[in-house]
């Protein structure tokens, strides 16, 4: 966690040639050296702020997972009264926004995944991060289905954005939003409506 009294923009800077350091050549790979000269400021500087790479891969998905928040909060804030298939696909479409698919997010994503396992601060907020995910999604389904069946379908659903963003990010290539979307969409269409699939 950085120390206070950073400006802002400066945070930022760093967060941004942090995120682009990694789109290169990855978190082992990456030196504050590095950072540093993207970022137009002393390697103290990040020691001061954030002590070491894992302080600052933190304060980076911080930031990654505050776009998340803000991305779904975007599209609900217009649909308060509405279905709870239109909302939960709102959440899903905030999941697969550009700050989150974009090739320097997805990278930052996998070595944060990758780096939780590991050390405990990280595997904090990689739980907070995928439990408020679930929470938000069996709320929605809560609407319409039994309490039950409303945490399964909270569960398979986050599983299955994770899994679709995980299958991308492993094959190199650009993500499908498209493909992404129509395939969460129809999941949720099935759990709301599962007589009219059969």
């Amino acid at each position: 966690m950085p120390k206070l009294g950073m400006q802002p923009i400066r945070k930022r800077q760093l967060i941004d040639a942090t995120l682009s350091t990694i789109n290169e050549v990855g978190i082992n790979d990456a030196t504050f050296a590095q950072i540093a000269k993207k970022a137009g400021v002393s390697t103290g500087i990040i020691s001061h702020y954030f002590k070491d790479k894992s302080g600052l891969l933190e304060a980076t998905m911080r930031h990654i997972t505050s776009q998340l928040k803000a991305a779904i909060m975007a599209r609900l804030a217009p649909l308060e009264g509405a279905s709870c298939e239109q909302r939960l696909c709102a959440i899903v479409d905030g999941n697969f926004d550009d700050s989150q698919v974009g090739s320097a997010s997805v990278k930052a994503w996998l070595n944060f995944w990758s780096s939780s396992l590991h050390q405990q601060k990280l595997k904090r907020l990689e739980h907070v991060s995928s439990g408020r995910l679930v929470s938000m999604l069996v709320v929605e389904f809560r609407r319409e289905l039994p309490h039950q069946a409303a945490r399964e379908a909270g569960y398979g659903l986050a599983s299955l954005i994770d899994g679709l963003w995980l299958r991308s990010a492993l094959s190199g290539k650009p993500f499908n939003t498209t493909l992404a979307k129509k395939i969460t969409h129809q999941y949720i269409q099935q759990q709301l409506n599962p007589m009219s699939q059969s």
